[in-house]
Formats: structure tokens, sequence, C-alpha cells
């Protein structure tokens, strides 16, 4: 059997979707996965002007929605994203038939050198487009300067290099993905820097109608990780959370439960709210994450 599987283009979407494949072949002898890469909206407005690139911001999902226009066209059979990509609803037709294991969600700050977190002070320039890094980031440290940093790993550490910017924060699991773990960084605390729901973990998607590609998929889904992502997205589908809005999230199974943390406030920083709540049941996740969401709305 052979399957199309539709990625990005970029370096960390090739490793992502190369590491899916090479466990998806391992795990079913005889399959072949055929590598489809296909350039979406988020990429194109990533390679323009700074303008376009601000004006696409916004707008969650661009970094998904050609790949998902080739999944229900039929020309790949599934796809390999980044959860944290994904919007808060899905296309109609379409489901995540696997979540693998999540890697460690958390944000690291990667100085240059001899620079620390806890050393970066007043008028410190840090690279990050992520507008959750920056509300959190200068809620620790208001003299912090904020540097918009686009691009792919290695294009935003040649900018650190370059003295562009004094430091980089960005996800540790990319980091680790493409075989950059060696570089020094510091893991940045939840309680500092909460990550984005959905940060850390894959999304294998693919058509409903397709029973046999979702149930070879479907042998890579992590029973832990789908329920804290799931309980994630819940949270972003509530608040209708897009980029342009700082907003994080990070669920914790618990037994029967599951803990819930999560960071709201107005994109300007004002209003902020964290709160950590325990869901004593997931079958009643829906009214707790409901309930959640009335609190955070109100802001406490």
């Amino acid at each position: 059997m052979r399957l199309r599987m539709g990625t990005r283009g970029s370096a960390l979407a090739l490793a992502q979707s190369g590491q899916t494949a090479a466990a998806l072949m391992r795990l079913h002898p005889g399959l072949e996965v055929e590598t489809v890469r296909i350039q979406t909206s988020g990429d194109r407005f990533s390679i323009q002007s700074p303008a376009a690139a601000a004006a696409s911001s916004g707008t969650k999902g661009l970094f998904i929605k050609e790949i998902e226009e080739a999944l229900l066209a039929g020309s790949i059979d599934f796809a390999v994203h980044s959860a944290k990509d994904l919007p808060a609803e899905l296309r109609a037709g379409l489901a995540v038939a696997a979540y693998p294991e999540r890697e460690d969600p958390r944000d690291v700050f990667i100085g240059r050198a001899g620079l620390g977190w806890a050393s970066a002070g007043d008028g410190t320039r840090i690279g990050t487009s992520s507008l959750r890094r920056q509300v959190q980031l200068l809620a620790a440290k208001p003299g912090l300067k904020m540097l918009p940093m686009r691009g792919n790993v290695d294009t935003r550490l040649r900018k650190l290099e370059q003295g562009v910017c004094d430091a980089l924060v960005l996800a540790g699991a990319g980091l680790r993905r493409v075989g950059l773990a060696a570089v020094a960084h510091e893991a940045l605390p939840e309680e500092l820097l909460l990550p984005a729901p959905g940060q850390g973990a894959l999304a294998l998607e693919a058509r409903q109608d397709r029973p046999e590609v979702v149930g070879l998929l479907a042998k890579l889904d992590d029973r832990r990780t789908r329920a804290e992502v799931e309980l994630e997205r819940a949270f972003l589908k509530e608040l209708g959370g897009g980029c342009s809005v700082p907003l994080a999230a990070r669920a914790r199974l618990r037994g029967a439960g599951a803990e819930l943390c999560v960071f709201y406030s107005e994109p300007d920083g004002s209003r902020a709210v964290r709160l950590h709540e325990a869901c004593e049941d997931l079958a009643r996740a829906e009214e707790f994450v409901r309930n959640l969401a009335g609190r955070v709305r109100s802001r406490g």
C-alpha cells in the first residue's frame, strides 16, 4: 500500500513528517509513504513583505489551509501538522486520526554567549513574533524589547548570531526535531511562559470517509497526548482564539480527570488572567471548559 503524505516544505515540517512516515512504515511493513510538499498561505506570507506578514498574523490556520484542500480533493491521503497550527475547528469531513506522543511543550530561551533569562534586563532584544510569548514575557520583565522574528529555526539562529537580537524564544520541540538540541538553550518554566494549545504535539489529519487510512494512522495515537491536546483545543475553541490573541493552555491528565492551566489577555497585555483548575471527570470536559472560559471572559 502507498500513501501520499501532505506537509509544508519547511525544514521543521519535513523533519516532523519524515519522522512520522518512518514510524508508520515500521508499524506497517510493506507500507510506502510518499512525501508531497505543499506551499501554504502562511509560507507565502512569510517570504513576502513585512506588511503582508503582519496582515496574515491574526489568522490561525494559514499554515494548513492548502493542505486541507488537498486532503478534501483527494490529492493526498493524510497530512502531518504541528498541532498548534490547527484552527479551533477542522473543516467538515476531516478528523485528527492520531496525535503521536507529545514532546516537551515548553518554550526555550536562546541567548547570545553568556546571556540567560535571569540576566536579561531592560533593553534586551528578544526575537519572537508570537503575541502569546511577548505578553507573558513582558509581564515578567516590562523593560524587554520585543523584535518580530519570522522564518525557520536556522534563519532565526543566524539572525541571533548576526546580532539582530540578543535572544530568541521558540518552541523547544522544534529545536529538537530539526536536530539542533545541542544548541545551548534554557527551558522556560510554564509558570513564566505557558505554551500554546497543542504545542509540542503533532496532528495526523485524514478524511473521515477513508477508514482504511484512519485505521493505519490511529496506530500512532497516544491516549494521553490526545486527551490533553483536545482539552487545550476545546478551550481555544470556546474563546475563539487566533494568532492575534494572547492565549495559552496546558493540560495534564490526572487519573480520570485533568488539570488545565490557561492564560488570556487583551492584545496589549492588559486585563490578563491566568487560571489553574481541575476537571475531575473528562466525561464532563465540555461543561468544565465552558465554565472556565466564562471565568476568563469575566477575568477571574
